[in-house]
């Protein structure tokens, strides 16, 4: 696993700063007021700090964004970078500044003059989901992260504020890798031991093999592995510490590869498939999360693990399923194949566990981005209140999601000729379409969100708190999602 930055707070200390090596970052507010820690930067630089701030560059910067000052006299410090930061921020505000702030140091050490202002561990949580970076397979290595030392007048009161930011950050982290990892290396058997190595964290993981699915009557989620030399796996990740409460159910799509099947994709694109277990790797990295900060509540999470290749084995168009519900599927297209996965994990979930509520998370459909792009997920509730309380938890963590519709003409779509439902129902809604195919899985009375993360789970280009590649979305989301509505 990629190693967070080490991120710690102590008392200000300004006699640290002539010696202080990599960068030292100050907050100065939009009336430029300077802190004590600025005015002594200011001092030691001659007036460079005071020069910046009157300067026009610093004038059209915005609220976390910096001026920076290269090999400032009077430093031993790289650079000193002046954030424009106000001293109540909020949590938006803080983590861009703190993203800001590790983008300026690369890999090089952070002294980060935070003094008084409010948020500061919120502006250390961008500062280490910035800093990430996926270099496993590059044989020039940037360097491990140097620490960074967060200067607050109270660093007790931040450290204890940052404990439960440092383990979501280290499950977004976690997140990351899984998806960022080559199919190659992350096989299902992989993928699986690493979640069964979660264990260190206290979360209780069991592994169910093709046999048991078989006995089950997964005639979906197998149909999809059969063209594959590696096994299926249903892993069942565990945190129940909220008392007797029926827990919350947290299903994820995990196609380690997908290259369509017998409906093979284009090759333009297809290694980009190897994503296709983001929502697997939310699921998990959001089991981490709770379990790292010891979160009240009974939370399960299930992940279907398969690989969808095109061999004499495979599944076929025009071949009819079973699901473990007993509905029979018509299979239209092989390359909507996470659906037939879900079908039977949030099956199984439901009879084995009976659930308060269920979540489920796939990079399920390119009609997805078509409509939102990568900025936002695609989310589909059955209930009014659970998914007013997600969309609620997504904004207030600053990971766009949006409500789209359900309805019986979206359903209807998917209406076979032959079987009780076929899986592919067209271009025509597609992201609607197949979460009306999931939800014919969902028993009545279960409230139910349906999460189609195609274009945000793996983006093309860099954000505010991640590099481009992995983004970790939803990681943080489901995390106050489960903080805010069912911890005791």
């Amino acid at each position: 696993m990629t190693d967070l930055r080490e991120i710690s707070f102590q008392a200000t200390d300004m006699d640290a700063l002539p010696e202080a090596e990599g960068r030292i970052a100050v907050l100065i507010p939009e009336d430029g007021t300077l802190s004590p820690g600025a005015r002594r930067l200011n001092r030691l630089t001659k007036g460079a700090v005071a020069r910046a701030l009157d300067s026009e560059a610093w004038s059209k910067k915005k609220t976390g964004e910096m001026l920076s000052l290269g090999f400032p006299a009077g430093l031993a410090a790289d650079g000193v970078d002046l954030v424009r930061l106000s001293r109540r921020p909020s949590v938006e505000e803080a983590r861009k500044a703190g993203a800001a702030i590790a983008k300026a140091a690369g890999t090089k050490g952070v002294i980060l003059l935070a003094e008084s202002t409010k948020n500061a561990h919120e502006i250390a949580l961008g500062l280490a989901l910035r800093s990430y970076s996926f270099t496993t397979y590059k044989s020039e290595k940037n360097g491990a992260l140097a620490p960074a030392v967060v200067h607050v007048s109270k660093p007790d009161e931040a450290e204890a504020a940052f404990a439960s930011c440092r383990a979501v950050a280290e499950a977004v982290v976690f997140t990351r890798d899984l998806v960022n990892e080559p199919a190659n290396v992350l096989s299902t058997t992989e993928f699986a031991d690493r979640l069964v190595a979660l264990e260190r964290v206290g979360l209780e993981v069991e592994v169910i093999d093709e046999d048991e699915m078989e006995r089950l009557g997964m005639g979906a989620l197998l149909a999809v592995a059969r063209g594959s030399e590696t096994p299926a796996k249903l892993v069942v990740m565990k945190w129940m510490k909220g008392g007797d409460e029926p827990p919350l159910a947290l299903v994820g799509k995990g196609v380690v590869f997908d290259t369509g099947g017998i409906s093979i994709k284009p090759g333009a694109g297809m290694e980009s498939m190897t994503m296709d277990m983001g929502g697997a790797g939310t699921v998990a990295g959001t089991m981490m999360a709770l379990a790292g900060r010891g979160a009240k509540a009974n939370v399960i999470g299930l992940v279907g693990l398969v690989e969808n290749m095109p061999d004499g084995r495979a599944y076929r168009p025009g071949d009819v399923l079973t699901s473990m519900k007993g509905d029979t599927i018509e299979v239209i297209n092989t390359d909507a194949e996470g659906r037939l996965v879900l079908a039977d994990v949030l099956w199984y979930a439901q009879e084995t566990y009976k659930p308060a509520g269920i979540v489920d998370l796939a990079t399920l459909t390119g009609a997805c981005i078509i409509a939102l792009g990568n900025d936002n997920a695609a989310y589909y509730a059955t209930d009014e209140a659970f998914g007013q309380a997600f969309g609620k938890a997504a904004k207030a963590e600053g990971e766009g999601a949006w409500q789209m519709p359900l309805g019986k003409s979206y359903a209807d779509l998917m209406k076979s000729d032959i079987a009780d439902v076929k899986n592919a129902g067209g271009r025509a809604a597609g992201s609607i379409t197949a979460a009306e195919f999931l939800h014919r899985f969902v028993k009545d009375g279960i409230p139910w969100i349906h999460i189609d993360i195609a274009g945000v789970a793996h983006v093309p280009s860099e954000q505010t708190l991640s590099p481009k590649g992995a983004t970790g979305w939803g990681v943080m989301a489901l995390n106050r999602f489960v903080r805010d509505r069912y911890e005791t």
